[in-house]
Parts: C-alpha cells; structure tokens; sequence
C-alpha cells in the first residue's frame, strides 16, 4: 500500500538528479504536481500516538548545483540512498502505526473474519440473554396477573362470607329480639295479674 509512493519518490528524486533541478526546503502535502503527498513531523521524533493525518514527512533536498561531468557522483548517491532510508523508515514507522491500529482493533484477533465472528457470537448471546430475559418477565408478569385474580377473587369470597355471617347474626339478633318482646309481654301480663290480685286482696283486706 505504501510501496507505490515510495516508487514515486524514488523516481521522482532520480529524475530530479537528472535534470539537474533541486527543490530545497521541506516538500508540502499539496505539490503542484499532484503525485504525491509527503508529511513533515513537527517535533523530528515520530512516535505510535502522532497523527499521521497531522504531520509531513521531512525531504532533505538542498543540492542546486548543475549536473555536471566533475560532479562527486559518490557523494550523490549516497545522499541519495541517505534520503531513500529515512523515506523507508518513515514508511516503516507508519505500516507499524497502522499495523498497531489494526491490531488495536481487531482485540487480538488474527484476522477481521474471526474478529467478526466474535462479535457476532457475542451480539447473538447478548440478544439471546435479553429475549431470555423478557421471557422471565412475562412469566413474572403473568404470575402476577394470576395473583390479582386470585386475590380479588379471596377478597370477595371474604367480603361474601363477612356479608353472609352479618346476616346470619341479624336474624339471630332479630330472633333473640323477637323472643325478649314476646317474654316482655309475658312478663308485663303477669305483673298486672299480680297488681290485679294485690288491688283484690287490699280491697278484702280493707273492708274486714
């Protein structure tokens, strides 16, 4: 994935040699020529938490001189292949970032089948967990349902036998009522029998 810009830039640096044209200073991420993009890191230290969106990588092309015959083509190969190592390092330290990120998310998984696998194990036990779940709950809630019922219907087994016992002690109570009226009465006939015979006898009493 990143030999293709490496190629790129081998070429282009080689073609720059040879047309005898340098360009010094750090390269942008947006050439003119639209090939290839390069990135700088601010602080010359690439570390695993550097965006790479972020930085650039730095180009050290500062030979202006013409290409000559006298010219120390030793010199400039090794500049050149100085230039090319820091270019593959640089790539090396980014297929390692995103070697790491991948690993990162893949959660030691060797390869994002299984990774996927995983997850979806993992969602199918989870919706299995939750369907169990609301099973249990409406079982619970239909136990309770049943409870209700079955409470109301007590609750009304009661207020009936409470409602029949009531009436049952009316009527005893009324019977009871009933039977001390008739005695009352029985009792006040005698008591004016007695005040009747006791008149009588104070009358013959009276008169001897």
């Amino acid at each position: 994935m990143m030999a293709s810009p490496l190629f790129i830039l081998i070429a282009c640096l080689v073609s720059l040699r040879v047309g005898g044209a340098f360009f010094s200073g750090p390269l942008h991420p947006e050439m003119s020529n639209g090939t290839f993009h390069h990135y700088f890191v601010p602080d010359g230290f690439y570390e695993d938490n550097d965006d790479p969106e972020k930085c650039q990588m730095l180009f050290k092309m500062t030979d202006n001189r013409k290409c000559t015959l006298d010219e120390d083509q030793d010199s400039v190969i090794r500049d050149d292949f100085t230039i090319i190592k820091r270019h593959i390092e640089d790539a090396a330290r980014v297929l390692e970032g995103i070697g790491k990120s991948i690993s990162f998310d893949l959660d030691g998984e060797d390869s994002y089948g299984k990774y996927l696998r995983r997850e979806t194990t993992q969602i199918s036990e989870a919706f299995s967990n939750s369907e169990k779940s609301l099973l249990e709950l409406e079982v619970k809630f239909k136990q309770s349902q049943e409870n209700e019922v079955k409470e109301e219907h007590k609750i009304s087994d009661d207020f009936l036998n409470m409602i029949v016992h009531t009436r049952d002690v009316l009527k005893e109570t009324l019977d009871i009522s009933l039977g001390l009226r008739d005695k009352h009465e029985l009792l006040s006939l005698i008591i004016r029998s007695h005040g009747t015979r006791l008149s009588r006898l104070k009358n013959d009493y009276m008169k001897v």
